[in-house]
């Protein structure tokens, strides 16, 4: 479920002094930099990153594709740099 407007206007106060958590170089999407996006996702939740590559409409087709394997919700987008939110997926332990 995509957040509300209130809570976006709250998640970009917050994201606002972040710094790019994950950069996407001319590489493109490697399963590294989603194993990573995962990671940082389930662990901060409200992350930016940044994407590298050359044309707008690219950056577009990339942020798109990450934004559908990691259902985040995209938050902010300025030029290169996007805030992305996610509620962190949690581990179910065992009892004990």
């Amino acid at each position: 479920m995509p957040p509300k407007e209130f809570q976006r206007k709250s998640l970009r106060r917050r994201g606002h002094n972040l710094k790019p958590i994950v950069t996407v170089g001319a590489g493109g999407l490697t399963d590294a930099v989603l194993a990573e996006l995962e990671s940082a996702l389930n662990h901060h939740e409200l992350i930016k990153i940044k994407i590298r590559i050359g044309s707008r409409e690219r950056r577009d087709v990339v942020l798109q594709e990450i934004l559908d394997r990691s259902e985040a919700a995209i938050i902010q987008k300025i030029g290169n740099v996007a805030l992305l939110y996610r509620t962190a997926k949690t581990k179910e332990t065992d009892p004990p």
